[in-house]
């Protein structure tokens, strides 16, 4: 039985859900390859992304059974085992349109890091999240550009070599989430946000997500022409011209 289950609905939405609630949805080798295996077959024209799980927690890290196999590695092997871990994370990062997390429970180590490279996370008042790699002697090394890229290198020092525990208000305010909500109202709350990235044209959301990593961290005088390029480009396309129109027309586009 895979550890991952992936479906997709009328709305070209894709549901990916880690399945091991026995397991806390922790990773090992399979749900690694399952998740990336998932990940890697979205269909190119889905509209968004949710990744959620099963079960009280959303994903507590390695799996303590995995963990014991690993520390018995050669460096060979641990180089092997970590290119899979990094490749899964890259195959979500890189997906073109937005990726909506539903935090429902603890988010630990890797768990955590997915957050980090989700777009949008929503957590339940009771998800709670830590990167506690450093009390294992290891560090949070693959998830790291995802996390200082959400929250910055200060917030990131502070937990990384730390390793505290933290909750989801906590997660709200440096960034890790994007909202917070009692259990009863979580998932309505990703039904909204889903709905909301279904309002736009689907070519002007994925671009959108796309512009956000062309600007970020360079000079405004080295993106400017970008920028322009992106707007003019995108005014004269067929969804642009059917946005504007639509707009201006009081109805609502066709897309």
């Amino acid at each position: 039985m895979t550890a991952v289950r992936s479906a997709i609905d009328a709305r070209r939405v894709v549901r990916i859900t880690l399945d091991r609630p026995d397991r806390k949805n922790a990773f090992d080798a399979e749900l690694i390859a399952d998740l990336t295996s998932a990940t890697l077959k979205i269909d190119p024209a889905a509209r968004a992304v949710i990744l959620q799980s099963e079960g009280d927690a959303f994903c507590a890290g390695a799996d303590i059974d995995w963990m014991r196999g690993v520390a018995d590695y050669t460096l060979e092997q641990n180089v092997t085992d970590s290119r899979a871990l990094a490749r899964m994370f890259r195959a979500i990062h890189d997906l073109p349109m937005p990726v909506v997390a539903r935090v429902q429970g603890a988010a630990i180590g890797g768990g955590a890091g997915l957050v980090a490279v989700t777009d949008i996370a929503v957590a339940s008042t009771e998800a709670t999240f830590a990167f506690t790699e450093t009390r294992l002697g290891i560090l949070p090394a693959v998830v790291s550009p995802y996390v200082v890229r959400k929250i910055g290198p200060a917030h990131a020092t502070a937990l990384f070599v730390t390793g505290l525990r933290f909750d989801a208000l906590r997660a709200l305010e440096i960034g890790l989430v994007e909202a917070v909500e009692e259990p009863p109202d979580l998932d309505a709350r990703v039904d909204s946000i889903v709905a909301a990235i279904l309002a736009g044209g689907r070519q002007a959301v994925n671009a959108a997500k796309r512009l956000v990593r062309e600007v970020e961290g360079r000079p405004v005088d080295e993106v400017t022409e970008l920028t322009i390029d992106r707007i003019a480009s995108t005014r004269v396309s067929a969804e642009g011209q059917e946005g504007m129109r639509a707009f201006l027309e009081k109805r609502e586009p066709r897309w």
